[in-house]
């Protein structure tokens, strides 16, 4: 599928590239520089489609065509376009997110950990952040939607939902291709080919591919640029076809996505001074040097790791793929019924390049040795995840119709999974040989280790703990929604009441170092409701209210070496908004603000040791959020649009229970935690400018997004690290500038250039606290980049 992938991806090209001088008749859309006003632009985040401007949900859209151009290649990059809104790349992996919204969301990468932010691909959910990076080719829009959205899109969404919809095949033959090259030699190839109605039958078909390769962004001396931190080889194949057999629509998609590279470079940045003093008498080991450094650095030494098949690696590997088949069926112009089955799969391979150095050497524990020591290689922390697997199965279906001044959406869901990974782990303890004795070793051991070794304060103890596990989900639900707009009010008032029953279902098994193999099941149901009510002042102005709620799935924490269970969480949450277009569409606003009352809040509480990266998982919190957003778009002059968003998360932990590892006693630190993956203000302010040149258009675009410091953990006292792995502020700058629309015979070509981080910010943006294994490292942001792009269209 892979190499399929990638040469269809280039034949495709190829082939549109070498047409377009032979086209006769381009149909590639044309810049509309007449427009008097800002369009109109339609979402489903009521599952039905709906003007943004009179859905009565806080919701940011953005066009496949505006994200194409802005070459946004996956949801890392929405964060910088919409507000409150937190989306980071994972350490170690290729296609695992951290995504919040609104301070609600989910960092654990697991096989099995739900999310708090549900992320859908053409109404299909996907339930695993392990493969919610891929890239995005073709798609119509992206929406997302803030706030609890428990009973359209049921379970997980407790924080908000991203929609990804794809593009719909064309009514005629249509072909496009691009290609382009950036910094760190970062290229890529992509077509998309439409077919139009086929002959004469009522099926229409479109095929996309995607090849992209990148040198990393961080030299590693240990390898050549191709497997340098940052790389990557990825192809990405997309189908849609579609069939309108008169009442019936039928839409088929398929998915893939193959990811191979080296993540971003983990950089150690704090230790305490006996893991420092340990690791660093490295060098005069015979080892690499030992480095930790809160700046980010751009020649560095990262080792590898041999990997499950006795390989010696360096990168990762991830596939995602999925199907997705929808009926649409109109029974009758009021009734509509509706069937969404989705299949989707992921596997993913990671090495744990979570060391932040090259080979080291220490003085371990060796009880074949006559000192009992010896110097040997030692590690941080890395292993190999693989493999890491998951599959799912769902199916809905809707009953959407109109009966008077009555609108309904009824439906059923089903939905199954099952995962699983395996983890090999790597680590080096480092104990003082005082120590040794509390550490479980015989006080005789402690003493010749000391007697035997005069002068050695620190020792090193070489661990491979092994973490298995896995697990099934299945979940039901029936819910529902009515809205009523009556027709003597002109149906400027809409009343809406909905609600949503779900049972879960769940196992998991714990295996690796874990023996016996412990096995768990546990059952929750939960009934998610919302209630809104939305008034036309005028036209161009409506007001809503709404309180909504959410749930998010309770389980077995797989990380844990004992049967670790927690409830569910779940959210209230009230809002009031105003949505505005004024001066003949010329200013759109929109604004919304919220109370959300968060309860049983699921705590991670990171517990690093012998058996490698454990935690604990509690039902501690009790949070209210609060906030609001304001979206404007301005357009002065013809040609010129002035856009931008704010958005501001006040977090307040009503309680926020801690088990002292000390005493034993349960405490509240409610008045310490602070507020995890969610910056206090996020805002974004943009430009962009149209200029006809003869038949063609010169398009500028400028955007500045900023967002505040933002912390990884919640609680100190169990990552003593916290504050050094803080992401300070965010400053990016971000500009394209292109000639669209030159005529090439019947086809139409763009080139453009584009710059990304523009003043180069080196901050920090993902760390993790490995606490009582003595260390702390992060990820940081990309250096800054500048390319060149082409597109053909025919």
């Amino acid at each position: 599928m892979r190499i399929l992938t990638r040469y269809g991806a280039i034949s495709l090209a190829a082939l549109a590239f070498s047409q377009a001088a032979y086209a006769q008749d381009g149909n590639a859309p044309q810049a509309d520089t007449t427009s008097q006003g800002l369009q109109d632009i339609v979402v489903t985040a009521r599952r039905s489609s709906e003007s943004l401007q009179s859905v009565p949900v806080a919701v940011t859209a953005l066009s496949g065509e505006f994200l194409e151009r802005q070459n946004v290649t996956d949801a890392t990059s929405l964060p910088r376009l919409a507000p409150s809104l937190t989306i980071e790349q994972q350490p170690s992996s290729l296609s695992a997110a951290s995504i919040f919204i609104r301070g609600i969301g989910n960092n654990e990468p697991s096989a099995v950990s739900e999310q708090g932010v549900g992320v859908y691909l053409d109404g299909v959910y996907l339930a695993r952040a392990a493969g919610a990076v891929f890239d995005l080719l073709d798609l119509e829009r992206v929406e997302v939607l803030r706030g609890p959205q428990g009973t359209l899109f049921g379970r997980n969404t407790i924080g908000g939902a991203l929609q990804l919809v794809s593009k719909k095949p064309t009514d005629e033959f249509h072909a496009t291709a691009k290609a382009g090259f950036a910094r760190y030699n970062d290229w890529y190839v992509r077509s998309r080919i439409d077919t139009g109605y086929i002959g004469n039958s009522p099926i229409k078909a479109s095929i996309s591919a995607q090849h992209r390769e990148a040198n990393g962004y961080t030299n590693n001396t240990l390898t050549p640029s191709s497997k340098d931190p940052g790389s990557l080889n990825a192809d990405t194949l997309a189908v849609a076809l579609q069939a309108d057999l008169s009442d019936l629509t039928i839409n088929y998609n398929f998915d893939y996505d193959h990811r191979r590279g080296t993540p971003a470079f983990f950089q150690m940045v704090a230790t305490t001074p006996s893991y420092a003093d340990y690791f660093g008498q490295s060098e005069s080991l015979g080892g690499a040097p030992f480095v930790v450094d809160t700046v980010r650095r751009q020649d560095v030494q990262q080792a590898g790791f041999v990997d499950r098949k006795g390989n010696y690696r360096y990168d990762s590997i991830t596939r995602v793929q999925g199907h997705s088949l929808t009926l649409s069926y109109e029974a009758m112009p009021e009734l509509t019924i509706k069937s969404i089955t989705g299949y989707r799969k992921f596997f993913q391979d990671t090495t744990l390049n979570l060391t932040g150095n090259g080979t080291l050497k220490g003085v371990v524990l060796d009880f074949d040795s006559p000192t009992l020591t010896s110097v040997q290689t030692v590690v941080p922390y890395t292993g190999n995840n693989a493999p890491q697997k998951q599959h799912q199965f769902s199916q809905e279906f809707q009953a959407l119709g109109t009966a008077g001044d009555f609108s309904y959406l009824f439906g059923l869901y089903y939905f199954y999974e099952k995962a699983s990974e395996y983890n090999r782990q790597a680590l080096t303890a480092v104990l003082p040989v005082s120590a040794l004795a509390y550490a479980g070793f015989e006080p005789e051991t402690a003493d010749a280790v000391a007697a035997l070794n005069p002068g050695l304060e620190n020792v090193g103890l070489n661990l491979f703990p092994v973490q298995a596990f896995g697990g099934t989900a299945k979940s039901k639900a029936v819910f529902g929604q009515v809205s009523w707009k009556p027709s003597a009010l002109d149906e400027k008032l809409e009343l809406t009441l909905g609600g949503r029953y779900t049972s879960d279902k769940k196992t998991i098994y714990l295996a690796g170092d874990v023996n016996p193999v412990l096995r768990g099941k546990v059952k929750y149901d939960n009934f998610s409701w919302l209630a809104s009510l939305s008034y036309k002042f005028s036209r161009d102005v409506m007001a809503y209210a709404r309180v909504s709620t959410g749930y998010r799935s309770g389980g077995i924490n797989p990380r844990a070496s004992v049967i670790n269970t927690f409830e569910p969480e779940k959210a209230t949450s009230y809002e009031v908004g105003i949505k505005s277009e004024l001066f003949d569409r010329r200013v759109r606003l929109n604004l919304a603000a919220y109370i959300t009352d968060y309860d049983n809040l699921q705590i991670q509480q990171f517990a690093a040791g012998s058996a490698g990266a454990t935690s604990l998982i509690v039902n501690a919190g009790k949070v209210q959020l609060k906030g609001f957003e304001a979206e404007a778009a301005i357009m002065p002059l013809p040609g010129l649009t002035i856009d931008g968003s704010v958005g501001h998360v006040d977090t307040n932990y009503k309680t926020f229970l801690f088990r002292d590892p000390n005493t034993n006693d349960i405490v509240d630190v409610a008045d310490i935690a602070k507020p995890a993956y969610t910056a206090r203000w996020t805002a974004r302010i943009g430009g962009e400018f149209e200029q006809p040149l003869g038949d063609a258009t010169a398009r500028l675009r400028v955007d500045y997004s900023y967002r505040t410091s933002m912390y990884v953990n919640a609680l100190d006292l169990t990552t003593p690290f916290n504050e050094n792995i803080k992401s300070p502020p965010d400053n990016n700058l971000r500009a394209r500038l292109s000639i669209e629309d030159i005529q090439l015979g019947g086809s139409t070509l763009e080139i453009g250039v584009w710059g990304d981080n523009l003043t180069n910010e080196k901050i920090l943006v993902y760390g993790i606290d490995f606490g009582s294994l003595g260390f702390a490292g992060a990820t940081f942001k990309k250096p800054r980049t500048y390319g060149v792009d082409a597109k053909i269209s025919f």
